[in-house]
């Protein structure tokens, strides 16, 4: 079972696929995981298998552990790319994400200010105006979507909270009006007998015209890179990621492929 789970309030820096080198930023417990998505594929494992002791980091802990490790990278001469807010779990849901957001982009002016800040977020809690704001204020609002299937999301993304509504959520990406970066993970395999590939054309078709109906300003596709709490799922082929990236590039939407 996977069971990786992040420092907090800072880990890395991480080489990541999409945004280079990353200086992480957790909000949730280092002990432990809080979402509001329990994704089947989910590298920190899943939700109930991770309950955490701890406490979330305040908004001065996140700040003062952030300055100390960017005065360090300075020092080496090494700043990262992006800082990323990241970890285990929806880095919107701490109740100071905005004061947060605020900080991070305070340091990152003095410390390393060609560096970006991005937030990998599920979306869930984007239609909160504070929330929303904070994250019209970063570089990458990089927000999910795998699918706008809402049968699809409740198997494989599970949200945990009963009125999660994917229309709700693509109404809500559309909204920042570009200021988006749509990440989408496309996989093959099974849970529990069921057949969980969303590769196919039922599931691609619908997902182009709602992209091409948000207009981000870019999309990230992506496929399972490390292990997974369900050992039944495979990684969809850099073949097939190339013909769905080949086809929003097509609309005229930047688009990436991860393998």
């Amino acid at each position: 079972m996977s069971t990786v789970i992040y420092p907090s309030p800072i880990f890395g820096p991480v080489h990541s696929r999409r945004l280079g080198i990353s200086l992480g930023i957790n909000l949730m417990p280092a002990d432990g995981k809080v979402c509001t998505f329990d994704c089947i594929y989910c590298e920190c494992g899943f939700n109930a298998d991770h309950r955490p002791r701890l406490k979330r980091p305040t908004r001065e802990e996140v700040a003062a552990a952030l300055e100390r490790k960017l005065k360090e990278m300075q020092a080496d001469g090494q700043l990262p790319d992006v800082l990323t807010f990241a970890g285990n779990g929806e880095p919107t849901a701490h109740p100071q994400f905005a004061e947060v957001i605020d900080d991070t982009i305070r340091l990152r002016n003095t410390y390393c200010p060609e560096a970006k800040v991005s937030v990998l977020s599920n979306a869930t809690m984007a239609m909160r105006p504070e929330v929303h704001k904070a994250l019209e204020r970063v570089d990458n609002n990089i927000l999910k979507l795998d699918t706008v299937s809402q049968e699809y999301i409740n198997k494989v993304n599970r949200p945990t909270y009963p009125t999660y509504d994917v229309r709700e959520i693509i109404e809500t990406i559309r909204s920042f009006n570009g200021h988006a970066i749509v990440q989408t993970m496309f996989m093959r395999g099974t849970m529990d007998g069921q057949d969980v590939d969303n590769t196919g054309e039922e599931y691609v078709a619908p997902w182009l015209e709602t992209i091409k109906y948000i207009t981000p300003r870019q999309v990230m596709i992506y496929t399972i890179d490390r292990e997974t709490p369900d050992h039944d799922l495979k990684k969809a082929s850099p073949e097939t990621l190339n013909a769905i990236r080949d086809r929003v590039m097509a609309m005229g939407i930047p688009c990436s492929a991860a393998y």
